[in-house]
Formats: structure tokens, sequence, C-alpha cells
């Protein structure tokens, strides 16, 4: 707590506080707690009681029962009355910069830093001091920068995973060293990076779409919470990420065929666009394109609903002195979260890839996602569905760790 008030305050980086930079820390921090004093007394009668405090927690999507909230409360009652005023509130977290509610939601908030490759996660929600203060844009900066190092990092086990589910068949029955091993006799080492400059060069716009249609569909919603409950923010981050998908979808075929290019096949990202364009018109960079917005809900929707049993189950079991619950248990929870998503949209995502990766042969039949359902079954079985899942569940580890330790370095330089 001391390092944190010394961190907080130090305005001149000389290591100390002088009388100056604590009374301004102070101030500082009294006007935040005012804010979530005024949060929590949800009777507006200047006192808070247990309810309040398992009401307010419900609303940010964290349970706790009655005698878990009388914990919290006894100690900072001082009196005995199983209540606390604003001068117990302010005397108790004065000196406390981590103990209070809103950090206690920050540490869990399930936030889209946990990037692997994959763009359906629902998108992080701010605080109204975060947007007033413009915090959240160098948070999405932070989270941008981070997603593209992870991708970049894991991009050979990412195109590994397209070969897979566009050629690997029964007949063709691709490895991982095998897949590895093709694609550096094909093109040398640097061909395990095809589709990574697009892959990369997508977080941005998506990002930035994603996050205005979710604070527009969340004012639509019509809510008066700060933060949303579970299937709100389901709701609004499953049509937010529909809406960023249509937007951007083009370059989700383009970076597919950049993944699957021969060596001189094309020249660069832009010739590939002018090819496909040529050959086989508009409509070509939209292949695909509904099995993907069909895998937004499962991919979404069960990504947050196993975090959200998680997150409660340790708060439930182990949130004894601090709800504070690590690193560890929170790059754990967003690995097993995205990679149960992953593992129910996974089917839907195959054959958006296949689709993407058709070319299209005049008088050939245009393959349809349902065609493409019944021949993968009938010829592979139930396993065809899930080629590449192997590379796919590979890269999520290292890709969660990456994405959090240049997140937590990029907010550091950032300032925030």
């Amino acid at each position: 707590s001391e390092q944190k008030i010394v961190k907080a305050g130090d305005k001149d980086l000389d290591g100390q506080l002088d009388f100056e930079e604590f009374v301004h820390y102070l101030q500082d921090h009294e006007k935040k707690l005012r804010l979530v004093f005024k949060s929590l007394d949800k009777k507006n009668d200047g006192r808070i009681d247990a309810q309040e405090i398992v009401q307010s927690l419900r609303d940010l999507g964290v349970k706790i029962s009655e005698q878990q909230a009388e914990k919290i409360l006894k100690s900072m009652d001082k009196n005995g009355t199983m209540t606390i005023d604003w001068n117990e509130w302010r005397d108790y977290h004065l000196l406390h910069p981590v103990e209070n509610i809103p950090e206690i939601i920050l540490y869990w908030k399930h936030s889209t830093i946990f990037d692997v490759g994959e763009n359906l996660t629902v998108p992080d929600e701010f605080t109204v001091e975060e947007r007033q203060t413009g915090m959240w844009w160098r948070h999405l900066v932070a989270g941008g920068g981070a997603g593209a190092v992870s991708r970049t990092c894991t991009a050979p086990l990412d195109r590994l995973k397209v070969l897979m589910q566009v050629h690997a068949s029964r007949s063709n029955n691709m490895c991982i060293v095998g897949g590895f091993t093709q694609m550096i006799r094909e093109g040398g080492p640097r061909s395990l990076w095809r589709g990574n400059g697009i892959n990369v060069l997508k977080i941005a716009p998506e990002s930035a779409i994603k996050f205005m249609a979710y604070e527009q569909i969340k004012r639509f919603i019509g809510t008066d919470q700060e933060m949303l409950r579970i299937h709100e923010r389901l709701l609004a981050g499953s049509l937010a990420g529909a809406i960023a998908q249509s937007s951007i979808y083009p370059m989700e075929v383009l970076k597919t065929r950049m993944a699957l290019r021969k060596t001189g096949q094309y020249s660069g990202m832009l010739d590939c666009a002018k090819n496909i364009l040529l050959k086989e018109g508009m409509a070509a960079f939209y292949k695909g394109y509904i099995p993907n917005m069909l895998g937004i809900i499962p991919y979404a929707g069960i990504d947050l609903a196993v975090y959200e049993t998680l997150k409660n189950t340790w708060l439930q079991r182990y949130a004894v002195n601090s709800a504070d619950p690590g690193v560890f248990v929170l790059l754990a929870c967003g690995t097993i979260s995205s990679t149960c998503g992953q593992l129910a949209s996974y089917p839907l995502a195959l054959v958006r890839t296949r689709m993407q990766a058709q070319a299209s042969v005049e008088g050939a039949p245009e393959v349809t996602m349902r065609g493409l359902f019944k021949h993968i079954l009938k010829t592979e079985g139930a396993f065809g569905l899930y080629r590449g899942l192997a590379p796919n569940f590979m890269k999520v580890i290292p890709a969660v760790s990456i994405s959090y330790v240049v997140y937590e370095n990029l907010k550091m330089t950032l300032g925030v």
C-alpha cells in the first residue's frame, strides 16, 4: 500500500513524497472515494449497509453473499452499527489505495486484452472517469499494441491452423510438424508469417468500430448502470461485434487468401485484392459471412459465461482477505473461457475459412454453408469439423500471456 501511495503521488518522480505531493494525493484520492461512496449508497441516506454492497457488486457481475458483505462492513465499521458513513469509509480507504470496490471490479473486468487472434470478444467497458479523462483511448491503444505483438508471435500457428482447416482431410492427414516442414520447404522461414500483415492491420479499425458501436448500443438499451449486467453485455457485445465484423470482413477474406497463397502468387495484399476483384467480383469479399456472424453468439456467450462462473467461484472460495486474484488467476480464467468459446464456435469458423478460401471457377456450383457442413460430415465425419484445432489451442496460452505482458507495459508507457 505504501509503495502504491508513493507511486500515485510522486509527481516529480524522485521516489519520495514531499508534503505538497502527499496533500495533492489525498485530495485527489478523496474525490474518487466520494464518487464510489455515492455510487454504493443506493438509498441516498448517507450510509452503506450490507445489502447495498451485495447489490452494487451484483450489478457489476460479482456475486457475494450477505455474510461476505458483512465481513467487508465490519472491517470499516468503527461504532458497531453494521453500516458505514462517509467518515468511516474515507478514513479506512484513504491510505488503502487498492482495497476499494471499483478496483475489485477492474481486477476482474473481462478484457479484450486476451487477444487470441479471434475477433469475437466482447469490448471493454470504461468507467465515467476513464471516459472523461481520455484514459479509454490509451487502454484501446495498449490493447491494440498487445494484440499486434501476440498475433505476430503466434502467426506461424495461426497459418498452420488455416492450412489444416482448408487442406487437411482423411486422405491428407496433415500433422503439426509435417505442416511446418511443408511451409518452410515451399517458401522458407518467412512464409510462416504469410497473412499476418493484414491480420495486424485490421486490429485498429475493428477495435474502433466495435467500441463506438458498443457505446451506442448501450445507450439504445437504455441502462442506467455504469457497467452492464452479463446478459446486457452479451447482447451489446454480440451486436457490436457483428457491426465491426461486417465493416472489416473483406480484410478477413484477404487474410485467409494471403495465408494460403503460394510463393510468387501475389506481390502483396493489394495485388491479392485486385486479383480477387477482377476474377471473382465483389461478392467474393463476403464469402463465409453467414457462418462468421453465427459464430459470434456462441463464442462471446460461452466465453463470458465461463469467465463469470470461474470468477464467482474463486471469489466465493478464496476471497477471504482480498478480492485481488493475482495475475495467474486472471490469465487462467481468461485462457479457459476463451478456449471454451473457441471450442463451441470452431465448426462455424472452419466452414467460414473454407468458404473464404474457395476461388470461384466459371460454371462451378457455389458452395453454401449448409452444403459444406453436409459434405464435411459425409466425407470426414464430425472430426472433420475440428481440423486445425490442435495448433489453434496451442496458440491460446502464449497469445494470452504475451498480450497481458505487452498490455501492462504499454499501459505504463502511456501513463494509464
